[in-house]
């Protein structure tokens, strides 16, 4: 049986080597098939420990060359491979490649049709914007962080997950590919400008509209999908290990009811008032069985 093609074949991709978001949305991208360049750079001791720590793995699928961007010899080599790609990815501080002329007016003089994708925590503009800064102080001010960890003890970081790879490098691919789908029309490129700090507020949005309806409040662990809900969060058994309790619809709560040999009478879905008491319960009855049973 034919292999098909993936989605992306035949598009080139510059991906100017970073951290973080930059490397994981190449490495998405790749994955997608397209033809993604790493143009890797001498980087400080501590910089190189960060950037060769994906290894094989966040650097998938991708060939890669090594270039010195203030030497002019590799910088007209960058240009040249400019004009022949569809979309360059890059994760600098602002004015950086701009600074190396290699920002967005430079390139598109070079390629018209070129998506410039570009990825900071804070964004290109703002009072924050030449501030340095981790996913943990992007999520921070986008107020996703205030949500995230247990009741009456500071807020706990989700990894990199939702600064870096959700709110950064995901909605870097998505500008990217509609940027790609509207260059083949109009056969002019764009830039394609990923905040971190704009994305991870916008992964919130379902909070907010359940605010006014009173399923979400500023309480850490009181809410529906924090762990709050004892239908929706993590149970240690008998034996040491966890079950990962997900019954949000009411058929699957049902069958959750009945599992644990409760009466829908005696635990209403929905008593927010009385979901302490019944995350009590819950913990009881599945301290008491092993895992797996």
């Amino acid at each position: 049986m034919t292999t098909p093609a993936k989605p992306l074949s035949g598009i080139r991709i510059l991906e100017f080597d970073g951290l973080g978001p930059v490397t994981f949305a190449a490495m998405v991208l790749a994955d997608m098939g397209a033809e993604v360049l790493r143009l890797t750079r001498s980087a400080s001791a501590g910089a190189a420990v960060f950037s060769d720590v994906g290894g094989e793995v966040m650097h998938r699928g991708r060939a890669a060359v090594g270039v010195n961007l203030k030497d002019p010899a590799d910088h007209a080599r960058v240009l040249d491979l400019v004009a022949g790609a569809d979309a360059i990815i890059e994760g600098f501080r602002p004015g950086v490649m701009e600074r190396l002329g290699l920002g967005p007016d430079a390139l598109a003089a070079r390629n018209p049709r070129l998506v410039f994708g570009r990825v900071t925590g804070w964004g290109q503009t703002g009072p924050m914007a030449d501030k340095v800064g981790h996913d943990i102080n992007y999520i921070a001010l986008s107020g996703a962080l205030h949500a995230l960890g247990e009741p009456d003890r500071p807020p706990r970081a989700p990894l990199n997950l939702v600064g870096d790879y959700g709110g950064g490098a995901m909605f870097l691919v998505a500008g990217v590919l509609a940027a790609l789908l509207e260059a083949k029309t109009t056969g002019k490129g764009r830039v394609v400008d990923a905040a971190m700090t704009d994305g991870s507020a916008l992964l919130t949005s379902l909070f907010h509209a359940f605010r006014p309806r009173g399923l979400w409040s500023d309480t850490r662990g009181a809410n529906l999908l924090d762990g709050g809900a004892p239908f929706y969060r993590c149970f240690t058994c008998r034996d040491g290990g966890f079950v990962a309790v997900g019954a949000l619809e009411p058929q699957f709560y049902a069958a959750l009811i009945a599992g644990l040999g409760l009466t829908p009478d005696e635990s209403p879905q929905f008593d927010m008032a009385g979901w302490p008491a019944l995350h009590a319960r819950f913990e009881a009855l599945f301290a008491a069985r092993d895992r797996d049973d």
